[in-house]
């Protein structure tokens, strides 16, 4: 799809790769609804974009929500079909470092479910709106850790690798559609995602970390070429290569990371309550589209 013709609902829209994503999108001629959980923030995102990327303020549009809120999922895709949206990138999601044994119940629960069934349930919510164009494109923002597990991010992984499985399952199921499904695998980004704990592992263990602008590019690139799929850097790419034909073959190269983890904690209490109640508090799901606010 070309980007002049992208009208793109971005969940995870005020995060790191989240604003380099929009600035990068509006900047190539594609019109944005950014998606987040602060109506003050993304409103006062949508005023820079118009202005440091001197577009027509008609460009961006905002939509405030509280994705721990399965019901408010509905609303979304209710106002990006009225929108026409026509290109969906899952990017918002939560991190999970450490020790298996020291992560507790319930944020593996918040984990799995802002990672994995959020875009699951938004896709299913929007797909009837996507079939009904003459194209539409599907952009799970994923991981090289959606193909490649290592010590200290089970959890994030196991997300990760379900993402990538329902991208790839999703992809098939719509072959005979105009809906493209793809997956964007970015390997660690330089963003406030990441722990001090998980800058510390990455000094440690050498690992190279991108700027959120490769990661936005690369988005870019996605969306135009139609790509199945798409990991980023080196040696990431080969790795991921090699793990798909022999993923024994590189357990031994994860020593140093696994020496490099901090030691096991006591997690929280085991809780498994729906991830709608314990996460974040919810706000009351509201949007704009007065364009006078910009």
């Amino acid at each position: 799809m070309k980007h002049s013709e992208a009208r793109v609902l971005l969940t995870g829209a005020s995060g790191g790769i989240g604003q380099a994503a929009a600035m990068r999108l509006m900047t190539n001629g594609a019109s944005v609804m950014l998606v987040g959980r602060s109506p003050a923030r993304l409103a006062a995102q949508a005023r820079t974009l118009v202005r440091e990327c001197n577009v027509p303020r008609l460009q961006v549009e905002w939509y405030a929500a509280d994705l721990t809120r399965t019901a408010s999922l509905a609303g979304i895709a209710e106002v990006a079909a009225s929108w026409g949206c026509n290109v969906v990138v899952h990017g918002a999601g939560v991190p999970a470092f450490g020790r298996l044994e020291s992560i507790g119940a319930t944020d593996m629960a918040q984990v799995l479910h802002l990672n994995l069934l959020v875009p699951m349930l938004l896709t299913q919510a929007l797909l009837p709106h996507l079939r009904s164009l003459p194209q539409a494109q599907v952009i799970c923002l994923g991981s090289v850790l959606g193909r490649l597990g290592l010590p200290g991010f089970s959890v994030y992984s196991a997300s990760k690798f379900g993402l990538r499985g329902f991208a790839e399952s999703l992809r098939r199921e719509l072959g005979d559609t105009r809906v493209r499904v793809q997956y964007l695998g970015a390997r660690s980004t330089r963003t406030a995602f990441n722990s001090g704990a998980v800058e510390a592992y990455n000094e440690a263990t050498g690992t190279v970390m991108d700027r959120p602008d490769v990661v936005a590019e690369a988005l870019l690139e996605l969306l135009v070429s139609g790509a199945p799929e798409r990991f980023l850097g080196f040696p990431e790419k080969f790795a991921v290569g090699l793990n798909g034909l022999a993923p024994g073959l590189l357990d031994g190269a994860f020593a140093k990371h696994r020496r490099s983890l901090p030691p096991p904690a006591l997690p929280a209490p085991p809780s498994l309550e729906c991830p709608e109640v314990v996460g974040p508090t919810a706000i009351n799901d509201s949007h704009s589209l007065q364009h006078s606010t910009l």
